[in-house]
């Protein structure tokens, strides 16, 4: 009984099926990432081993024998079988989604980024793209998909779900405060620069002042770009910031940042963190980012005032 000839090998047969597709060996050459002569070389073998010439060479171009073009109906077909089939086979590939979030630097920096390595564990397949800016992006205008924000709620145009509230009270370095420095009471804060960031309203100042009683039109006000710069400013002993707990609870804990008055803590009912989004429906990314982030809230939670 003859045994059968072995087929050939399955390099010859890729680069005669490219070949023979393209009519060009350079061009198989590139899309098997090999050199030209290595196409050739592979082809040459393959005639040698079935004894019929499959191509005509010509000078600058080639063409399929009648030998060629019956061979690569075969040889196509069997490989579309091949891709095919493996296709059915292969697990199916994870879809990546990308979320872009406009979010404060300070937020970003001092309360997400810590957290990131979480969400992506809990979220895997969403890329989160942050784009710190001042001013509250355009959500409805697709700048961002969705946004983090500080501050009352209430902006036009879109909706805003409260994730955390914000307790509020003024900071600064141990050094600013020691000793007879001291303030005793609202009114000697004024005896101290105030330092303050970017906002189209001051409401947390103008919140614990009205809860306090301090008048702020006498005060000497150092006005910084962002709140990350008067977290350091104060760390450098330049002034008294409005300490927003959730952002500098580490500095707290340390001692490298002291409040000044202990006893003048505001908990306000609507000054917090938000999360924007336009009306309508979210998608299921910025949906589960939102779900995430109100767990994450609710991990953070405030010690209570005394």
């Amino acid at each position: 009984m003859r045994l059968p000839r072995p087929l050939p090998p399955l390099l010859s047969l890729r680069a005669f099926e490219a070949a023979a597709r393209l009519l060009s060996f350079s061009h198989a050459a590139q899309e098997l990432f090999v050199t030209q002569s290595a196409v050739s070389h592979q082809i040459q073998k393959l005639e040698a081993d079935l004894g019929v010439a499959l191509f005509e060479r010509r000078t600058r171009s080639v063409e399929l024998t009648s030998a060629g073009v019956a061979y690569y109906a075969r040889v196509h077909d069997a490989f579309e079988l091949l891709r095919l089939g493996t296709q059915e086979v292969r697990a199916p590939s994870v879809e990546r989604t990308s979320l872009t979030v406009g979010i404060l630097a300070s937020f970003a920096t001092r309360w997400l980024a810590p957290r990131l390595q979480a969400f992506s564990a809990a979220c895997p397949r969403i890329d989160l793209q942050l784009r710190p800016e001042i001013a509250l992006a355009d959500v409805p205008g697709g700048e961002v998909d969705v946004a983090i924000r500080y501050g009352l709620g209430g902006w036009r145009g879109v909706h805003a779900q409260r994730l955390m509230t914000e307790r509020l009270s003024l900071v600064c370095a141990p050094s600013l405060v020691a000793g007879r420095k001291r303030p005793r009471e609202p009114q000697d804060l004024l005896r101290f620069p105030l330092l303050t960031s970017y906002s189209r309203q001051s409401f947390e100042w103008d919140a614990w002042s009205r809860r306090f009683g301090l008048d702020l039109t006498q005060s000497q006000q150092v006005h910084l770009h962002d709140y990350n710069i008067v977290v350091e400013a104060a760390l450098a002993g330049q002034g008294i910031a409005m300490g927003r707990h959730r952002l500098i609870a580490r500095q707290l804990a340390s001692g490298a940042l002291v409040e000044a008055l202990p006893d003048a803590r505001l908990d306000h009912s609507r000054i917090g963190w938000w999360f924007v989004t336009p009306k309508g429906n979210l998608g299921a990314a910025a949906s589960a980012f939102r779900d995430w982030l109100a767990e994450a809230a609710k991990e953070d939670a405030l010690e209570p005032t005394h």
